[in-house]
């Protein structure tokens, strides 16, 4: 797989972003093994722009490590500084499962109580509406009333 090719601007803002961040994989002595790649890999799916800390002193082994990784996982090389690579790949697009089933959550509704007098700033208040409330115009919240049941259709029960 070809790796990702950013131009400079693009870099620089990954650059930024990846400034506060701290190294989420760590390649020991061993080097680039299969499951350091395996967990480049899933730490790139899980969180797009990582950093990752090479323990050895070998500048050039370093540069080998940051180059096949970048490769292997289709992923763009953003930056080397010391024993620090940056990569970033964008993160796929997660599934969403829609339940049938599923009813409404709460909803936050904002009322406005104003004031009697003129001039003055509406009171403004968050109310949290469940899924058997309602709001009434004058911003109180009510419970849903049962519904009925008839009284032929429960004696034959």
């Amino acid at each position: 797989m070809p790796r990702i090719e950013l131009t400079p601007v693009q870099r620089k803002a990954h650059r930024a972003e990846a400034h506060h961040l701290d190294p989420v994989v760590m390649i020991g002595a061993d080097g680039l093994t299969p499951a350091v790649r395996k967990e480049t890999d899933a730490a790139l799916n899980a969180h797009g722009l990582i950093k990752i800390r090479v323990l050895g002193d070998d500048r050039t082994a370093r540069e080998a490590i940051y180059q096949q990784l970048a490769d292997d996982l289709n992923a763009a090389p953003i930056q080397h500084i010391g024993k620090l690579l940056v990569l970033w790949r964008p993160k796929p697009a997660k599934e969403k499962t829609l339940d049938d089933e599923r009813k409404p959550g709460p909803k936050n509704v904002k009322v406005l109580k104003y004031s009697k007098r003129g001039g003055q700033r509406p009171e403004v208040r968050v109310v949290r509406v469940l899924g058997n409330q309602r709001l009434t115009p004058g911003g109180k919240l009510k419970k849903a009333t049962p519904k009925q049941k008839s009284a032929k259709k429960s004696r034959t029960d």
